[in-house]
């Protein structure tokens, strides 16, 4: 794999197409065919904090989205702690990977109904590409954290059905990691729910919305998440309809690039999910017993340039009143690789990784509405995100920023703000 070192500002995207234009033009192995766009490799490194990170996916081109996963090279740079499973599913004490668990996020985020709720309910997955191990890693990832395994990974006993709807056959490896890292957050959140992964059959946006439009019309898929994106353009307007749904609840990752707006996420018709840095805290002073959160510097947030604001958003007054338009994000999860989450992934992986990106908070998210569900009525989440939850159903981040913008838009405070939105899952009151 070709690993270049990432850069910032104007010159990375000219480097960034060099390098394609060069990766590309080196002999290849028919049985591992590039994807048209650079997502085939990971490259270089960047520093997160301290430590050293490599972005899932590179840059890409207009018309085309990119992954938000994010490896952390190291994991023994890893900042997190496992917390006692107490009933929960944590991971085997003989195998226990570095990096948050279930028990770790269902503890945090207060999910008390993860181990009863969302049976029945499908929790949709879009991705690019083909991972041809991901229900084989799925397998090892549900019976390492005690997971009851889903039927489409194993044969024998299982609880649930692990499907696969692929619209190509061509393999990326940093769509790969995309993809396990996404269904190992369904399973992380909703054990119960069934998972339904929908391969486009290239990043391009008129793909990737073909897979939304499959994946929102199956029966009982309640939620469909995103974990991809890019820079705002005018087209994006031209996509809006596939993000668009009355009944399912569509996620979308706010992006990794800090302060900036990312498409996607700046649909008005998604649940635009931004990201923290979750950290385990016994201090007393903590409003929330056992955890803090900050802003993730990461994270995407800001003002769209062609995108109207949803009619929820119009009463928020931290939006400044210079933003007439869609302001992102509107909730967030963890997605600071340095206490980011355990990810099992084989194709062209060695197995266990530590990843964070906004890419760890989308599905997150996405699984938090399949446990509010109602499954005695199907799919009954709503369109779009609703600014008006029930009071102390989010943990209210208040502080860290993604940027120097000299407002809400880029620094976490009290209530709304662009890097967190309203705040973190405290149970599925919310959603």
């Amino acid at each position: 794999m070709t690993r270049l070192p990432v850069l910032r500002g104007k010159g990375a995207k000219v480097l960034a197409m060099a390098a394609t234009a060069a990766i590309l033009a080196l002999p290849i192995a028919a049985t591992a065919a590039p994807d048209n766009s650079a997502g085939s490799d990971s490259i270089g490194t960047s520093q997160a904090g301290s430590h050293a990170t490599t972005p899932a996916c590179l840059p890409e081109q207009a018309g085309f989205a990119s992954c938000f996963a994010i490896q952390l090279n190291n994991p023994s740079d890893w900042q997190g702690q496992h917390v006692s499973p107490s009933g929960a599913p944590g991971p085997s004490s003989s195998t226990p990977p570095s990096g948050y668990g279930p028990s770790d996020l269902i503890n945090a985020y207060n999910l008390t109904t993860s181990t009863t709720g969302g049976a029945g309910e499908t929790v949709a997955i879009v991705d690019a590409f083909n991972d041809p191990n991901v229900a084989s890693d799925l397998a090892v990832y549900r019976s390492t954290m005690h997971l009851t395994p889903l039927c489409g990974t194993v044969s024998g006993s299982c609880a649930g059905q692990f499907s696969v709807k692929s619209f190509g056959n061509r393999s990326s490896s940093g769509w790969g990691e995309e993809i396990s890292l996404d269904v190992d957050m369904v399973s992380a959140i909703c054990p119960n729910c069934n998972i339904l992964l929908v391969e486009a059959a290239s990043n391009s946006y008129s793909n990737l919305g073909a897979a939304v439009n499959y994946a929102k019309t199956q029966a009982r898929t309640v939620a469909v998440s995103n974990s991809y994106g890019g820079s705002e353009s005018s087209g994006e307007l031209n996509y809006d309809s596939y993000y668009t749904s009355s009944t399912v609840a569509i996620t979308a990752s706010s992006g990794d690039g800090g302060y900036g707006v990312e498409y996607p996420a700046a649909s008005p018709y998604v649940t635009a999910v931004g990201g923290t840095t979750l950290k385990r805290d016994t201090t007393t002073s903590q409003t929330r017993p056992g955890w803090s959160e900050t802003a993730w510097s990461g994270a995407g947030s800001g003002c769209s340039s062609y995108e109207t604001r949803p009619s929820d958003q119009t009463t928020v007054t931290n939006i400044p009143k210079s933003c007439g338009n869609r302001a992102v994000a509107d909730v967030s999860a963890d997605a600071d690789p340095n206490t980011g989450v355990a990810v099992y992934d084989t194709f062209r992986e060695p197995g266990w990784m530590i990843f964070g990106g906004t890419s760890v908070a989308s599905p997150i998210i996405s699984s938090v509405y399949a446990l509010a569900s109602n499954t005695s009525v199907g799919s009954v989440a709503a369109a779009a995100y609703s600014y008006r939850p029930p009071a102390g159903s989010l943990n209210d981040v208040t502080s860290g920023s993604n940027g120097s913008c000299g407002n809400d838009l880029c620094t976490a405070t009290g209530g709304w703000d662009g890097p967190t939105g309203n705040g973190t899952p405290n149970g599925i009151g919310a959603f």
